[in-house]
């Protein structure tokens, strides 16, 4: 299969240079993004529409809030699917498990109740914490000599990501907001059955990437992990039942409240499991500083994902109500717009890949990519809130999200990539997934934020709305680039 691909042209020029287990995982990530983003295109347009419209009629505060919620634990998952996959049973297989659970919560939102609605987005929380932080853990495996190939190997993954997003999201919201939104759910599940099936058959490119590493998988060391895993697990169903109780005794439950309170919860738990690392876990100073770089590179990933994801909430609602979307007299998909951003993606990742790599030892360091990527977010907020200013008017032109999209997406390519191999390389080998695991609670807390702030966007002008969170990313930006050497001294030697 994979010795056809390379067959190809595009493809043999793409990954020549890189490991056979590249494309493999590649199109697992890229089907898997197919399947979120394609979701995610729908999922507050869904919660907002009317029942007679085959929506849950919420309002868009509610909506967002829950929108939120879930993008947080999807991601905030992915710090004990690291560890599952450290301590248990390999990133491999976390990859393999995460990908089928992942597809049979998507076909649960596809049946059209309100029990199999949440059923399927628990499940696809529960898959992507097994899936997301191993399939990348396993991207850096495969360069064991680390370096700029590694980084311009993470460019091109990315690409994969953002390919997988823009197919999805033309499909999903086509079928979900033109025909059934159930249609579009039961797309992104297809998605993700073809991206278990290549997965599967693609893994034996992967040779010695992602297996159990032998300190974890020591006798004694796994029947502890497998004992702390069972009374982990015990004490999750405990407390989701005992919340489930709770919302189901109570008056006063707020679903905007309880996001609220989850943020500050999982917030001050991931400064203790920081410091738990550095006092307990690591093996010498070199490693206590590498985790430390990886706590600054955790609060640069907030800051950043909680404005950016405003494009799956805020900017969606943004380009449904606002947007002018008229094109030859048919409107477009308002799921539609949210594809500029991975549009871009697919243009600019070689092109950045391929920048890293042929500055060499003139790269600018990872905390001022971090500082330029937060900048150029704030600038594309500042371009959609003068866009706000018209809308009072009447709708106003699609440019100002495509404009918008384009900074950030310039920002996201600073930012993301980046930090991503930076993680793999900063990780002491044996802790690289749960690392991995921290990177994507960092965007679980940023997406969380991104929900609570989208749900003011009836009740402040767009125009200040989008002024705050620019001025505020913008602020973050300008302290990594003003502490950028103090910062690039506790990599200890990692470029």
């Amino acid at each position: 299969m994979y010795d056809m691909l390379m067959k190809f042209p595009l493809t043999k020029k793409l990954f020549e240079t890189h490991p056979m287990g590249l494309p493999v995982l590649f199109f697992t990530e890229m089907w898997e993004r197919f399947s979120y983003y394609g979701m995610r295109a729908l999922l507050v347009l869904f919660l907002t529409a009317l029942p007679a419209q085959g929506g849950m009629g919420m309002d868009s505060q509610t909506a967002s809030a829950v929108y939120g919620l879930y993008t947080f634990f999807v991601y905030a998952l992915s710090l004990p699917g690291g560890w599952v996959a450290d301590r248990l049973i390999g990133q491999r297989n976390a990859v393999l498990i995460g990908g089928i659970v992942i597809a049979a919560g998507n076909f649960a939102l596809a049946v059209p109740s309100v029990a199999s609605f949440y059923l399927g987005l628990t499940l696809v929380v529960l898959g992507t914490g097994l899936l997301k932080p191993n399939v990348s853990a396993i991207v850096g495996d495969l360069y064991p000599e680390g370096g700029a190939k590694r980084d311009a190997g993470f460019s091109i993954f990315y690409m994969g990501i953002n390919v997988g997003a823009v197919v999805g999201q033309l499909i999903c919201a086509y079928l979900g907001e033109k025909i059934d939104w159930h249609l579009g759910f039961l797309a992104s599940a297809i998605g993700m059955t073809f991206g278990v099936i290549q997965y599967w058959y693609g893994r034996v490119h992967l040779e010695n990437a992602g297996h159990l590493k032998s300190e974890a998988a020591e006798p004694g060391m796994l029947a502890s992990a497998r004992k702390n895993f069972s009374i982990a697990v015990g004490a999750l169903v405990v407390m989701l039942i005992g919340f489930v109780f709770y919302v189901q005794s109570s008056e006063t439950f707020s679903i905007v409240n309880f996001a609220q309170g989850t943020g500050f919860v999982l917030l001050a738990i991931a400064i203790l499991y920081f410091l738990a690392i550095i006092v307990f876990a690591c093996k010498n100073s070199e490693e206590r500083k590498r985790v430390g770089y990886i706590a600054i590179l955790f609060l640069g990933a907030i800051s950043f994902w909680g404005g950016f994801e405003q494009a799956g909430s805020s900017m969606n609602l943004f380009a449904l109500n606002n947007t002018d979307r008229m094109v030859m007299g048919w409107e477009v998909p308002a799921g539609w717009l949210q594809n500029i951003n991975p549009l871009f993606i697919v243009l600019l990742a070689p092109v950045i890949g391929g920048l890293w790599v042929k500055l060499g030892d003139r790269n600018p360091s990872i905390p001022v990519k971090f500082g330029l990527g937060l900048v150029l977010l704030g600038v594309g907020f500042l371009v959609i809130s003068w866009g706000a200013n018209y809308i009072e008017a009447g709708k106003v032109s699609p440019m100002w999200l495509i404009v918008t999209y384009f900074f950030h997406t310039v920002g996201e390519l600073c930012l993301s990539p980046v930090g991503l191999s930076s993680i793999t390389k900063l990780s002491p080998q044996r802790l690289v997934s749960q690392m991995m695991g921290t990177w994507f609670l960092g965007a679980a807390l940023g997406n969380l934020i991104a929900g609570l702030v989208a749900g003011y966007v009836e009740a402040l002008p767009q125009n200040a709305l989008y002024g705050t969170v620019a001025l505020t990313v913008i602020g973050f930006g300008f302290l990594f680039l003003v502490l950028s050497k103090p910062i690039r001294n506790l990599a200890s030697g990692v470029k």
